[in-house]
């Protein structure tokens, strides 16, 4: 479904950003994977989905809290391997804190890599888009696009923020071939999620397990978290041409959550 288009995926070298990238190779596309880590554990993953797919990977590990680093990924990625047709801007951190003790820096460098490097890829790889006539932009974005949670403000915000530069960006390539969506998950068992479990702890003074079960499972009515394999099924399908009326769509994948 995907050969010969080129699919670059931000924060893919774990968790849901890594099941996007392999499903796209599972469709035949060339990929450069990011983000940090254990330089020996990205190369597995890197090498793994090339003997996997038979297609080629390459790794990119630009800084996405800053704009240049962005902007350069993706011009290394079109030289690299020719093009970026796909662009899953998925890169993203969190922090939980009451308001009147988040550190302003951390709302900074959530902003940054959450939302403002959505739009540094976006804007860098939108020309090269435009000229193939097709182009995909899978955001990464979250429930808290359409809902809000205590402690939460900066991730609340940029994920709020991604909904809005998805429909804009949308409108911007309806002409030209090129579609642009947010996927929205619930709470998936990433590092990310289970990162946060003390800080949650913390500001709500609550165990593990009723962190857990009363703050992450209770939003979600099937009180199961959402797959990885889940969410990169839906980013492979709106990278796909039956996909190509799809576009300024901000789609829930969180077990009812925001149905309520």
């Amino acid at each position: 479904m995907l050969k010969g288009k080129v699919a670059l995926v931000t924060g893919s070298t774990s968790g849901i950003g890594l099941a996007i990238a392999r499903g796209m190779a599972a469709q035949g596309a060339d990929i450069c994977i990011n983000g940090f880590g254990d330089a020996a554990a990205i190369e597995k993953e890197r090498s793994g989905i090339e003997s996997d797919f038979g297609v080629k990977c390459i790794y990119d590990g630009a800084d996405l809290s800053k704009g240049p680093d962005a902007e350069a990924m993706i011009a290394n990625t079109i030289k690299t391997l020719g093009s970026v047709d796909v662009l899953v801007n998925n890169a993203g951190i969190q922090f939980v804190s009451p308001i009147e003790d988040f550190p302003p820096e951390k709302w900074d460098q959530i902003i940054a890599i959450n939302l403002s490097s959505a739009f540094h890829t976006t804007r860098a790889a939108f020309a090269n888009m435009k000229a193939k006539k097709w182009g995909r932009v899978i955001n990464t974005a979250s429930a808290h696009a359409l809902v809000a949670s205590p402690f939460k403000s900066a991730y609340v915000s940029a994920k709020h923020g991604i909904a809005g530069l998805t429909k804009t960006v949308a409108l911007e390539g309806a002409t030209f071939g090129i579609t642009a969506n947010a996927i929205c998950p619930g709470y998936v068992w990433t590092p990310l999620v289970e990162k946060q479990i003390p800080d949650t702890m913390a500001a709500r003074g609550l165990t593990r397990e009723q962190v857990i079960n009363d703050v992450l499972l209770d939003a979600q009515p099937t009180k199961q978290f959402v797959t990885v394999e889940e969410i990169a099924s839906l980013a492979v399908y709106l990278a796909g041409d039956m996909a190509k009326s799809i576009t300024g769509s901000v789609i829930s994948i969180d077990g009812g959550w925001t149905a309520e």
